[in-house]
């Protein structure tokens, strides 16, 4: 048997995300509410539980009254996606770049993504392949390219800049995701854990072997009263990549 071409359903889904919709039903369902509804769910509850089934209980129909507006699960994803997108910017990057350098620039975006990430955590456990290729999606990209536009990089050179920054952002929300997932599971904060830990290792290690890891972990602990602080290993990184960056321009 033939393969199916996954074409039509590409550009069905290219459709979809830029609002050519079915029409309203008599229930009144649209779009945009099946999309509200998702991301609710996956808000509260993470991206597995904003399953089709989940959604139409949410809105008091059928499942398979879904599938007369959003075809599938994967359909329904790229448009929660392309939709939360829309709350990172509006005008806002520009004035960023008018009051400072590009730099200020890419501080902003970076702040804009970390704080997307925590309004809707379930975006960390999305696997896309290929980007979605929706409106909003569209503008952030376009958004996140001008602090890096006419300072001496290639067009390639710029993408690459903005995914440098944009993964750094997405791994350290990833980390800090998981260790707020920890203190709940745990029900210990950083702090009271390391109390526990901290006089049994002083039995078990050797210090003479390990006085190096020592002084850094106690000087970090110290610090941040924990293993690591998220928002400063973001700002150190960040400013490590932009200092990259520099670098390259300048010679």
């Amino acid at each position: 048997m033939a393969r199916r071409s996954p074409a039509p359903d590409a550009v069905r889904s290219i459709y979809l995300l830029w609002g050519h919709h079915p029409s309203p039903g008599r229930s009144g369902l649209t779009v945009p509410a099946i999309v509200r509804a998702g991301v609710e769910i996956a808000d509260a509850d993470g991206l597995d539980a904003a399953s089709m089934r989940k959604v139409a209980e949410r809105l008091g129909v059928s499942t398979m009254s879904l599938y007369n507006y959003v075809p599938g699960k994967e359909d329904l994803t790229a448009l929660m996606l392309d939709t939360v997108y829309a709350e990172l910017y509006d005008n806002d990057v520009e004035a960023a770049k008018n009051a400072g350098d590009w730099r200020d620039g890419m501080r902003f975006v970076a702040g804009r993504n970390w704080d997307l990430y925590v309004r809707h955590p379930w975006l960390l456990d999305l696997r896309m392949s290929r980007p979605v290729l929706g409106p909003n999606t569209s503008r952030k990209y376009e958004t996140e390219l001008r602090p890096l536009d006419d300072i001496g990089l290639s067009d390639v050179e710029m993408d690459a800049s903005l995914t440098l920054v944009l993964n750094l952002v997405e791994s350290t929300a990833r980390a800090h995701r998981g260790t707020l997932q920890t203190q709940k599971d745990s029900g210990m904060t950083d702090a009271e854990w390391w109390n526990v830990v901290s006089p049994v290792l002083g039995q078990v290690m050797d210090d003479d072997e390990l006085v190096l890891s020592d002084r850094v972990g106690s000087s970090v602990g110290a610090k941040f009263d924990a293993a690591h602080n998220p928002e400063h290993i973001l700002g150190f990184g960040l400013e490590t990549v932009l200092d990259g960056i520099q670098a390259r321009l300048d010679r």
